[in-house]
Parts: C-alpha cells; sequence; structure tokens
C-alpha cells in the first residue's frame, strides 16, 4: 500500500522482446527438421510438389512475410496449401490438419527477389513496430561551454516529452569534446530492441547536432549515446533527476482512431481514467501555478482529478467563511474536459477535541460538520449546472485511507466514523440532488471489504451511494509482488490475497449492501520499484522499467475488468515515494511533486495505449475458462461497438527469475473471438498500441501470450459476452 508523505500534497491533487503481440517469439527456428529434405536447414528452400518453398514457421508458431504469399502446411508428403497476406499462424486451426499425428510446419511459396520470409532471428515479426527513421545529423551548432561530457534530449513537444506518430522530431546531441572524436548513438524501446541508431564526428568543444527522426511506431524509447574514450568520463549520458545515468528518454503516441474510432459519450462520467500529480510544462509555468494538469492529461487520455473541499483546506480558521456563491473553482478546471473526483476528508483543528487538523477523529460539533457539507453540496450543484452541463453527477469522496496502519488512522469509534457519514451523506443530498457520495476509501483493497463488511451493522451502507477505495493489493505493489502473485495459492486465505481475489470479494460486498449499479471508484492505484529501492545514477535498470510498465498496465486492467467502474493512475512524475512515477522527475533527484521537467518510462506510454483503448468502454468481464496463468478480460466500446479484450499470461516462477522479469517467456492460447466454424481476422495491438492483423479459423484466433498485455480487437459481442464472467452487481453503461 502506499505511504503518504505529506497531506499538503492534497494541494496538487490527491519491447525486442520479441515483441510479442500475439505472434509468436519465434518465426522459424529449425524445428522439426526431419519433416524437411534430409539436406535442407530451416532457411534452405526445398522442392514440395514440384515448387520451391521457404520454411517459415515451426506448428503454433507464425509465418511472416510481406504481400500475399502461398503457404504450405503440413509435412513435404501431406499438407494443405492456402494463401494469406502479410502471413499466418502456422496450426491447426488456420488449416485443419492435414497430417494427423505428424509433426507439421509451415513453408511460404520461393520467390526470385529478395523478399523472403522475414525470420526472428534476423527482423522483427510483422506486427513488430518498424524502425525509427533518422537523417544525418545537421551541421553543429555552438553550445554553452559548461555542461556535461554528452547530453541527449527531444526539444519541440509540448513539454511531456512525447510526439506524434508518424511526425517528425528532433533528437538533440550535445557534446563537449576534448578532441576530435566520434560520437555513437543509438534508439531502443522498451524491450531493449535497436529501433535506430548512428555515428557522427564531432569537434573539440561544446556543440550540438540535431538528428531528425520519423517513428513508424508508438511506445517508450530509450536514447544512448556514447563517445569514444578519449573524449569524456564516463563516457554515457549523466543522471537527471530520477532518470538514471546512460539513458534520455521520449515516446510516441499511438493513434488507434481507424480501429476504434472515438465514441459518443452519452455523459462524461463514462469517462474511465483519472490520475493524480501535475506537471507544469507550459513555458513559463512553475509549480505550482497555472494549469498543471494539460497537456499532461489530455496526451495520456486521463480525465478525472481530484478537487479539494476538505474542511481544514477551505475553512482552516472558524465556520461560515466558505462561501458557496464565491468562484472557488481552480482555473484549470474551467474548459469542462476534466472531470471533478470532489475530496471532503480531513477535520480542521478548531472543529476537533485534538486541537490539530486531523484524519483520525470526527468533527466535535456535526452541526457545524453538516452546515459546511451543505454549503459544498450548494456550490458543486451550481458548477456542475454552470461549467459540467455534460457530467450527470457530482462525486464526493468522504475519507482518505483511514487504514489503521496507514499514514491517516482512524483513532475513533466504528460509530462516530458511521455518525459522520451519515452527517455527510444527508447534508450534501440535502443541497446537491446529483450527489455520489462514496467512501470508506481504504488503501488496501481488502480492507474495503473488510471495513464494509464490519461496519454493515452499523448502518454504513444507508450513508453511500458507492464505493470509492485504493487498489492497492500487496505489501509492496511493485515489480516483484505483480496482481497476480497470489492467483491459484494452494492456501485459500493467500489466493484470496490475489487483486481478480480481492476485487471479487469488493464487488460481492457492494451487492450484498448497495443498490444495482452504485459506482466503484478506485481513486488510486500505482506500482513502485522494489521495496528499499532507492533512486540512483543506476536505479531502475530498462528490465525494472519494462516491468513497471507492465504491471502498471496490468493492474488497472483488472480492476476495470473485475468491474470497477473508474481507476486512477498513481503517479504522473516520480513523487518522494521511490518509483510511483510513470515518468521520471527531471530535475529533483529524490523525486517531487509540481514538477517542471519530465520524461517518459514504458509505463507512461502504456498507460496512453491503455486509455486510447479502454476509455469509452463498459466492462463485459473475465473471459470464461482460461488456463492457469492467463489473463483475459473483456470490454465493449460504447453505443454497441466493438469489443477489445485484454489479455497476457504470468507465471511466478519466471517473474522474477534468475536473469529478471521475463520479456520472452509466452504461452499459447486461442481466444474464441467469432462464433464456431467461422474465419476472418481481427487487429491485435501491443502494450503501446502498435496494431497488426491475424487471421482466426472456427472463431479462435491463435496467440502468444507474454507478461505485457495485447489487446484483441474483434467484433462479435455476442460470442464474447456468452463467454465472459460479469463482475457481480455491475451495470454496463
Amino acid at each position: 500500500m502506499a505511504p503518504r508523505t505529506s497531506r499538503l500534497l492534497a494541494r496538487y491533487t490527491r519491447f525486442a522482446l520479441a515483441f510479442v503481440v500475439a505472434v509468436s517469439v519465434g518465426a522459424c527456428r529449425g524445428e522439426n527438421a526431419a519433416a524437411q529434405d534430409a539436406s535442407a536447414t530451416p532457411a534452405d528452400t526445398v522442392k514440395i510438389d514440384g515448387g520451391s518453398w521457404t520454411p517459415c514457421a515451426a506448428e503454433y508458431e507464425r509465418c511472416s512475410f510481406d504481400g500475399a504469399r502461398k503457404v504450405l502446411y503440413g509435412t513435404p508428403g501431406k499438407h494443405v496449401v492456402k494463401t494469406f497476406t502479410g502471413g499466418t499462424g502456422c496450426d491447426n486451426g488456420v488449416f485443419d490438419d492435414p497430417a494427423p499425428g505428424a509433426s507439421k510446419r509451415c513453408w511460404v511459396e520461393a520467390r526470385a527477389d529478395a523478399a523472403m520470409a522475414r525470420f526472428a532471428a534476423d527482423a522483427p515479426p510483422p506486427s513488430s513496430p518498424l524502425p525509427i527513421q533518422c537523417s544525418p545529423a545537421a551541421a553543429p551548432v555552438d553550445a554553452p561551454a559548461s555542461g556535461d561530457a554528452i547530453e541527449a534530449d527531444t526539444p519541440g513537444s509540448d513539454g511531456t516529452r512525447m510526439f506524434a506518430l508518424r511526425k517528425s522530431f528532433e533528437l538533440a546531441l550535445t557534446t563537449r569534446a576534448k578532441s576530435a572524436g566520434t560520437l555513437a548513438w543509438r534508439i531502443e524501446d522498451a524491450w531493449n530492441t535497436v529501433k535506430a541508431s548512428g555515428r557522427f564526428a564531432v569537434t573539440p568543444g561544446a556543440h550540438t547536432s540535431t538528428i531528425r527522426c520519423t517513428s513508424q511506431a508508438a511506445g517508450y524509447f530509450s536514447v544512448t549515446a556514447q563517445l569514444d574514450a578519449a573524449n569524456a568520463t564516463p563516457a554515457v549520458l549523466p543522471s537527471r533527476g530520477t532518470r538514471p545515468a546512460g539513458i534520455a528518454t521520449f515516446g510516441v503516441l499511438p493513434d488507434v482512431t481507424a480501429i476504434l474510432p472515438a465514441v459518443t459519450y452519452k455523459t462524461l462520467d463514462l469517462h474511465r481514467f483519472g490520475g493524480q500529480g501535475a506537471a507544469y510544462l507550459r513555458p513559463g509555468q512553475t509549480c505550482c501555478s497555472g494549469d498543471g494538469y494539460r497537456p499532461l492529461y489530455p496526451d495520456l487520455g486521463l480525465t478525472w482529478v481530484n478537487d479539494n473541499r476538505n474542511w481544514y483546506i477551505t475553512e482552516p480558521k472558524a465556520p461560515n467563511t466558505f462561501n458557496p456563491a464565491a468562484d472557488n473553482l481552480v482555473p484549470f478546471f474551467k474548459p469542462g474536459d476534466l472531470l471533478r473526483l470532489i475530496q471532503l476528508d480531513g477535520i480542521p483543528g478548531w472543529a476537533n477535541r485534538t486541537g490539530k487538523d486531523t484524519h483520525s477523529y470526527a468533527p466535535s460539533s456535526l452541526a457545524d460538520y453538516s452546515a459546511y457539507m451543505k454549503r459544498v453540496g450548494e456550490e458543486s450543484n451550481r458548477v456542475r449546472s454552470s461549467v459540467f452541463p455534460q457530467q450527470s453527477n457530482n462525486y464526493y469522496q468522504v475519507s482518505w485511507e483511514p487504514d489503521y496502519e496507514g499514514g491517516l488512522p482512524w483513532r475513533d469509534t466504528d460509530a462516530n466514523l458511521v455518525a459522520m457519514y451519515q452527517a455527510t451523506y444527508e447534508a450534501i443530498h440535502a443541497t446537491d440532488p446529483h450527489a455520489v457520495v462514496m467512501g470508506l476509501t481504504l488503501s488496501s483493497l481488502g480492507k474495503n471489504t473488510e471495513w464494509l463488511n464490519r461496519l454493515a451493522p452499523l448502518g454504513i451502507a444507508k450513508y453511500l451511494d458507492g464505493v470509492s477505495a485504493h487498489g492497492y493489493y500487496d505489501v509492496g505493489t511493485s515489480p516483484s509482488h505483480p496482481p497476480e502473485r497470489m492467483a491459484g495459492n494452494s492456501d485459500p486465505h493467500k489466493a484470496a490475497q490475489s487483486l481478480p481475489a480481492m476485487m471479487r470479494g469488493l464487488r460481492h460486498a457492494m451487492t450484498q449492501m448497495l443498490k444495482s449499479g452504485a459506482k466503484l471508484f478506485i481513486t488510486e492505484s500505482g506500482i513502485s520499484y522494489d521495496i528499499g529501492t532507492k533512486y540512483g545514477s543506476a536505479t531502475p535498470s530498462a528490465n525494472v522499467l519494462y516491468a513497471q510498465g507492465a504491471l502498471v498496465s496490468r493492474l488497472h486492467l483488472i480492476l476495470l475488468g473485475e468491474g470497477a467502474d473508474m481507476s486512477y493512475i498513481f503517479y504522473t512524475a516520480d513523487p518522494t515515494e521511490v518509483g510511483y512515477g510513470i515518468f521520471f522527475d527531471l530535475v529533483n533527484a529524490e523525486g517531487g511533486y509540481g514538477q517542471t521537467q519530465i520524461s517518459p518510462k514504458p509505463a507512461a506510454m502504456g498507460v496512453a495505449a491503455m486509455t486510447r483503448m479502454i476509455d469509452g468502454t463498459s466492462t463485459l468481464g473475465p473471459v470464461k475458462n482460461t488456463p492457469p496463468g492467463v489473463y483475459a478480460y473483456a470490454f465493449q466500446r460504447l453505443n454497441g461497438g466493438k469489443v477489445v479484450t485484454a489479455l497476457w499470461t504470468h507465471e511466478n516462477a519466471v517473474w522474477p527469475g534468475a536473469s529478471g522479469f521475463s520479456e520472452t517467456h509466452g504461452v499459447k492460447y486461442t481466444l474464441l473471438v467469432d462464433a464456431t466454424g467461422t474465419s476472418g481476422t481481427v487487429t491485435v495491438l501491443d502494450m503501446m498500441g502498435n496494431p497488426s492483423t491475424l487471421p482466426y479459423a472456427n472463431g479462435r484466433v491463435a496467440l502468444t501470450l507474454t507478461e505485457a498485455p495485447v489487446y484483441v480487437v474483434s467484433q462479435n459481442a455476442g460470442v464474447m459476452k456468452a463467454n465472459v464472467n460479469t463482475p457481480e452487481g455491475y451495470v454496463a453503461q
């Protein structure tokens, strides 16, 4: 669970992996050599039925090529030939079974030109991102004399260091060489696959050389650069803030509109992602003036933001000082595209028995408290109708992490807690007919269920329109403690501590206590670096960054897939709580708040892809009968749109393994996407939002899943709805 370092934060608001996107990690490794001519090696052309064929995939792998090609599947003696464009899965699901009981493989028809089948040994799979194309370095210009031996940056973005897909951007490389030499540079993706590289001559002195690049692939990218040894010690990029030495980073945003056109929202409440953390990126802005949410939140696809109406903040000295008729709305909300989650937690010192601001005790006078809450409801109702007319309700979060062992523990009685909720509920509803009052917002997801059940006899359910919770699930939500870690454990108590099981327990409690369709908002969840990790020049490694990125996406996909209506990303840029940021803080070596210089981690680009595919959906639920270690959650685009199914695998034995967090461990799985007997194609997108097209046969598409989520876009919602378990009590929008 996430420790809170200061309540003042409320003022700011609370890969190749061989890029397995549903294609095989290996394309052609020479398995089943006995099925070929004895003299043939995997790359040799063989004669079958008088034609020339090049082996391209073992059974259950993927045969990949350019354009339309004939593919032979089976054995040299028993086989079938079909024609495909851009590649095909190599299995009975695509070809039926021409040689029952025999080991089979695929061959692609040989051609005289050089456009032969692509092999994993020397090229990425067909759906893998194309290399970034970069021009030669422009003539150098003078740079400031003082500084590091090498610097790298991507100027010209909106401050996020994220760029549009297929649009040019600049990579600026500054050197302060002692003598003439050479600078070698390269760009790698989240799986450490080199996507572009080059070198150019440098002359003594301080100079900046600019390279113009265009990326055909979305995702996270790191830049490395090195001067020859005679010129620099160390000869690599220096650390910047929480970003380790050796890299500079940037991102390319996905564009999935051709696959998933924008939906029409009947009400803005249907947006599914929010965030905590502001970054003041526009020229001239500093923390904490101006708009810390744009351009960052629109770029990431985040909509919900905390808005403070905490009593200890708005009336810190005396009652009746908050004027509901005044313009209390902070300017960044006024365009009306960000949505307010209204925070009510915290009692001022003058209004409780401790004499200090507190979250641990009920107010001394519920009458004063109720009068304040009525004013908040009055103001929020007016603001909703005037600034947010497309938002159907106002959402109020009453308490914040009252966990007994947390930083804001409840020390008062259960009866007083329920009485405070009753006063809040009745006062807010008295002046805001569109109020949705939520709690209890404990940091441990399982504790929310426990407290609801404990407080039920005291009537807590009568004072809740919905549930707000934080989604922490383990002792440290970190790369080594993934959300599925306890799933399937032989000890039922431990198995209940997996995130999917916790979510099912919470939804069951809600169904027993609250009205049908009650909202479930997860208002904070994040993945840090491992416990004990510190920010430093060697921390984190590229492998940890990959792992964090995969888990951030999986965390929120599970929360939403198990029936949450909305989920908050924690935290935008590295806070003092080590590693929770999805961006690096380029200024503060120990992290901070209200950053002015940031650069993305893989997690940021995974979030940008996830929101583009899952925002604007209703949850269908977890896919039925998946084998152990396979996770699949289906969502449907609003207004009867396409189905998006997020899938991945997890195995504790390889995550982490002896060599770190596995980027290549994969399992085969076939997903039902259409009616039995049908065939066609589906679009599959990787964790960063890069699409590929896969064929399916007999209604099923063959996938190879890794620890990095992929998204399958299909059309037949009826088939998928029959193949999922709808989360208990969840009502689709």
